[in-house]
């Protein structure tokens, strides 16, 4: 039986249709006995283009998918335009493309999968993008461009905010942020700043679809040592999940099941050291008072 996301759904980003249809073109191939070979052998490409296109990691030509279906055995009409469908919808572009002058290849599939997603992070450094506020987030964006022009950094600020409608959405995804102290208490933009967005982080608590928990400075080392990351949970079992971690002029997205299962692992232990979520407004509170007084 072949599973399409309904229209509008939770997984009708293009970078996450290209991950559906990638992975039932490769049940498909595998309960008919094709090779990668020979499937690549039959679109008129290779091996490795038909790896790509099964993790869903390049663009499908309508005509490639329905060779590959013909050759799969695939003879419902109904099967066949309902995959075909999913190709064309997976070759559309994101909103995000409008901002391709600010942004990195290499951050656009993760805007894609971000939006259909149930999103567990770990941020050390900074408050979780997709929780800052318009001034915090400008000051984040100068750290890292501050030679930029002011169109420029408008351009990625507005990016940023952008992303944030998806928590505004009928059926947002669940947000699960564990922040460190440190990223609290770091002044970025100043003190002004800082009161604006704790109290913004304040108010996000309030919603049905965001859980914020702090490890405070007192709970010492902690599991995630090594850094930020995010882990992407997806409603379709098709999908996999993805671990995220940014570096400064790429990213890594991780999906074998040993990495997978190191950084769960770590995630709970994380959960399990922070403060319970039903703390946060008093520590958010408490910071704001004895941090960024007015």
């Amino acid at each position: 039986m072949t599973m399409v996301p309904a229209e509008g759904g939770p997984t009708t980003g293009p970078t996450v249709l290209r991950m559906l249809l990638g992975a039932q073109l490769r049940r498909l191939r595998e309960s008919s006995g094709v090779t990668r070979e020979g499937a690549g052998w039959e679109i008129r490409s290779s091996e490795s283009k038909i790896s790509r296109m099964e993790l869903g990691r390049v663009g499908f030509k309508e005509r490639d998918v329905s060779d590959l279906l013909t050759l799969y055995g695939v003879s419902d009409e109904g099967e066949r335009e309902a995959l075909l469908k999913l190709a064309r919808d997976a070759n559309s572009p994101g909103w995000w493309h409008r901002y391709g002058d600010v942004l990195p290849s290499w951050f656009q599939s993760y805007l894609g999968l971000e939006a259909a997603a149930l999103i567990r992070s770990y941020e050390v450094q900074f408050v979780p993008g997709l929780l800052q506020t318009r001034e915090y987030a400008r000051a984040v964006v100068l750290l890292g461009h501050g030679g930029a022009g002011v169109a420029e950094i408008d351009r990625r600020v507005d990016l940023r905010m952008q992303r944030q409608q998806l928590l505004l959405r009928d059926k947002p995804p669940l947000l699960w942020a564990v922040v460190d102290e440190a990223a609290l208490r770091r002044p970025i933009g100043g003190p002004e700043v800082m009161r604006g967005q704790l109290t913004a982080l304040i108010e996000a608590t309030k919603s049905p679809t965001v859980r914020l928990q702090v490890i405070p400075f007192a709970a010492g080392g902690h599991a995630a040592a090594g850094g930020a990351f995010t882990i992407l949970r997806f409603g379709d079992q098709e999908l996999p999940d993805i671990v995220y971690i940014e570096q400064l002029t790429s990213a890594l997205y991780l999906d074998k099941r040993d990495d997978l299962d190191y950084y769960a692992v770590a995630m709970e232990r994380l959960c399990v050291e922070a403060e319970p979520p039903e703390r946060t407004p008093e520590i958010l509170g408490r910071l704001l008072e004895e941090t960024y007084p007015q």
